[in-house]
């Protein structure tokens, strides 16, 4: 039998240490945290409140999260969380707007902490489905459709007594490999569009207050985005589309939904200039959604609120569709203030905006924010936090309400 050398028994020994550390930017402790409490070599685990510590770099040694002396499932918010007890929805419909909701996803609601509140139509009173009504979900083969998960959040919006917006009928991404690889005549691209967004919208006609028909249809620098659609169709589809969508619920408001709109610029330019040729032409279009994915301290009310201004000016309505503000991780209470102070600017644009019919989180607890999985080291975007509890900007979107 050989003997193993004193460097191999003593690298075993560390190896369940490492395996049951929480790496770099986890969470390593908390209220109710049952996971790794130690943090890999080069992290300390910090506490940001009693609720969520965390994995931070630039300290050499493995610090364990200090025990909370409070039991698991207590309400008591931290001193730097939100104040108000009021419920979100009800406020906006006080202030005369249709809702406020938050966006969801079929995985998340197997999550009965998380489906607690979302569950509640006074704090959300509209969902969006983040991914199950696109087209990859929907028609993953040519004519064949699928929509049990789109109908999980529709039942759930029907149970709950919310709005549901529709999302979305022609995207540039998340396609089927046969439509974004396809090789189209025109016709058989508008015999495709026709079909997908008159079985989409129409097997959910009656259900949907909104649809995102048109989503993303513009290069930052105003041009065309060069997708199958545009590349086949030109600036033709997102007629064949609206129309296409009218026809199958003829009650339901038709939206273009995009980002980086939301101050003066070429996409803005590009986006308007499409509204009033739409417009011009009597093609069914009802609203433009403004997506609002914003960095904290980068954004500016009064730019959003003459944006606003500017395109419910062409008879169309808006709404803030995808609304969410990242900061470079770690949250500090000078960002969280910051935050605060931007989700309170968004609201105030849209309140000072008769058209602005509603505001919609792009989903409401950072626990299931599609922030840190794209851009690198950002996160806390949303007014909840991992653990679902209320963050400053809570306060900040309650006094946009209220105001």
């Amino acid at each position: 039998m050989l003997k193993l050398s004193a460097s191999l028994v003593a690298l075993a020994a560390l190896v369940p240490l490492v395996a049951s550390q929480a790496a770099e930017w986890g969470q390593c402790g908390g209220i109710g945290w049952t996971g790794a409490t130690t943090c890999v070599s080069g992290t300390t685990c910090v506490v940001s409140n009693p609720y969520y510590s965390q994995c931070l770099p630039g300290a050499a040694s493995v610090s364990p999260a200090p025990p909370s002396s409070r039991p698991a499932g207590t309400s008591t918010a931290p001193a730097s969380g939100a104040t108000s007890t009021a419920k979100l929805h009800t406020l906006a419909k006080a202030a005369g707007k249709l809702y406020f909701g938050t966006a969801t996803d079929n995985p998340e609601l197997t999550d009965t902490a998380y489906t607690a509140i979302l569950d509640d139509n006074t704090m959300f009173g509209q969902i969006s489905p983040a991914n199950s009504m696109k087209w990859d979900a929907t028609e993953p083969e040519q004519g064949v459709f699928t929509f049990s998960g789109g109908d999980q959040i529709a039942s759930l919006a029907k149970t709950n007594g919310m709005l549901l917006r529709g999302h979305n009928c022609v995207w540039y991404n998340q396609l089927p490999s046969w439509v974004s690889s396809g090789s189209f005549t025109a016709a058989q691209l508008t015999s495709v569009i026709q079909n997908h967004c008159s079985t989409l919208v129409s097997h959910y006609k009656g259900q949907v207050y909104a649809w995102d028909v048109v989503n993303e249809p513009f290069n930052d620098d105003g041009t065309w985005r060069t997708d199958v659609f545009f590349n086949v169709l030109g600036e033709t589809y997102p007629q064949i589309a609206l129309e296409a969508a009218r026809a199958a619920d003829p009650a339901a408001k038709l939206y273009i939904n995009e980002y980086n709109i939301e101050s003066a610029g070429a996409k803005a330019t590009a986006l308007l200039n499409l509204v009033k040729t739409l417009k011009a032409a009597s093609v069914p279009l009802d609203g433009i959604g403004f997506q609002c994915h914003f960095i904290v301290g980068e954004f500016s009310g009064p730019a959003l609120q003459t944006q606003l201004s500017t395109f419910t000016a062409q008879g169309v309505e808006a709404a803030i569709t995808e609304l969410d503000i990242r900061m470079t991780l770690p949250s500090t209470p000078a960002l969280l203030a910051q935050q605060k102070t931007d989700y309170n600017s968004v609201i105030t644009a849209c309140m000072n905006v008769e058209s602005c019919v509603g505001v919609t989180v792009w989903d409401w607890t950072d626990k299931y924010s599609w922030v840190p999985s794209t851009f690198s080291g950002q996160g806390a975007a949303c007014p909840w936090d991992q653990n679902f509890v209320k963050k400053p900007a809570y306060d900040g979107i309650a006094a946009g309400f209220s105001a």
